[in-house]
């Protein structure tokens, strides 16, 4: 296993000041140095990959330094356009490097590891998509010194061919990381105006039970999506009435969006998380345009699923940004009580509502994962849908 300060090391001697991306469970030792050890001007935790690459092509812009660009490998679909049609040596030539983590990894004898569902067709074909977007890269050692070489090799090939080049992490090549610096509550709570926020999964419950049996949930990935589960496993509910979103980071509200838009009748919900949604803001307008669709985001400043890092959401009043986007009912709430008596009221106006709800970091030890198939609960999702008609 490799330190991450020693890591950070060897890129700094190497003349890397620039660092962004967005977090992953395997590089989260990575993403906690980095927050600890760099300073605000140097380190961006960002909306969305995309949005990595395009300050990491500022940054040489303005510097004619590269900057390192950090992901989960299901993160290169969001930087194919920016890769491609902006930093490729063909078009702008815009030297960095590519950290990714690798998840669903292939061993050295062809056999996938096992991981969560959604990372298998993206582990499988992670390397051939650098192939095909023409980034050399090289899978890190787990040395620091044979790192570190490569680390050298991969840098002068981007200036040589002036274009990005990748570090492809396997899981556990970083030894873990003690943060020494905390990370920000929301806005609300900093301001002391709160009494202790309550969990996530307790919120998700009352959610749940102030919905009528024929509301259509859509769940966002990681915790959100695992704790509703076992909400509904511990109630014998089935689990026919929840899409889990358990891949495809900040596609959520556009998945409920596209069901409340074709059957207008039923009352869709999506349950959001502020890191999912801030990835893609811009469907916020879209969303907001239907009646029938209960926006709820639980904000706790944080990637909680890959580690706890920062949102920006911590400092951010996400009511007032839907306001703007167009919802035409907003609120933000940080008592069950209070969320379990305001979705009621909301349904019943048949305008479209965003609810942000404040709530602490953090799950239980014991949180399970879903033991049905993406396709299983793909089928009992749309049965539901086809059965059981809206009152």
């Amino acid at each position: 296993m490799i330190h991450a300060e020693d890591f950070l090391s060897a890129l700094q001697t190497e003349q890397v000041q620039f660092f962004a991306g967005v977090p992953d469970s395997l590089l989260k030792e990575l993403c906690a140095c980095f927050s600890d050890k760099l300073a605000k001007d140097q380190h961006v935790i960002a909306a969305n990959e995309g949005g990595a690459i395009g300050l990491a092509i500022g940054h040489y812009l303005a510097t004619q330094q590269p900057g390192l660009v950090y992901m989960q490998n299901s993160g290169l679909g969001n930087v194919v356009n920016p890769i491609a049609s902006l930093a490729d040596p063909q078009v702008y030539g815009i030297p960095m490097l590519l950290v990714i983590g690798w998840r669903g990894e292939l061993a050295a004898d062809g056999t996938q590891i096992h991981d969560e569902p959604q990372h298998v067709k993206q582990g499988q074909i992670t390397l051939s998509q650098l192939d095909v977007l023409g980034l050399p890269y090289q899978v890190m050692a787990d040395d620091i010194d044979t790192a570190h070489a490569q680390i050298q090799t991969l840098l002068q090939q981007a200036m040589t061919r002036q274009g990005p080049v990748a570090l492809v992490v396997r899981k556990q090549s970083f030894a873990p990381y003690k943060p020494v610096k905390t990370t920000a509550a929301p806005a609300s709570a900093l301001a002391g105006k709160l009494p202790v926020l309550e969990s996530r999964e307790h919120m998700i419950g009352q959610i749940v039970s102030a919905l009528p049996q024929e509301a259509a949930v859509v769940a966002t990935t990681g915790m959100a999506s695992r704790e509703l589960f076992e909400l509904r496993k511990a109630q014998q509910a089935g689990h026919g009435r929840d899409f889990l979103t358990v891949g495809g980071m900040g596609h959520a509200s556009q998945i409920a969006c596209g069901i409340a838009l074709a059957q207008p009748d039923r009352q869709v919900v999506c349950i959001d998380g502020d890191g999912a949604m801030l990835m893609h803001m811009g469907s916020l307008t879209i969303s907001a345009q239907q009646a029938n669709l209960l926006h709820i985001v639980l904000n706790n400043g944080a990637h909680d699923s890959v580690g706890g890092q920062p949102t920006v959401a911590a400092q951010l009043a996400l009511a007032d940004i839907a306001s703007a986007a167009g919802y035409t009912q907003v609120y933000s709430v940080s008592g069950a009580e209070q969320l379990n008596q305001l979705i009621p009221q909301v349904l019943r106006s048949g305008k479209s509502c965003l609810i942000e709800v404040l709530c602490r970091k953090g799950a239980r030890a014991d949180l399970g994962r879903p033991t049905r198939t993406p396709a299983q609960n793909k089928q009992d999702f749309m049965q539901f849908l086809t059965e059981v008609e809206y009152a």
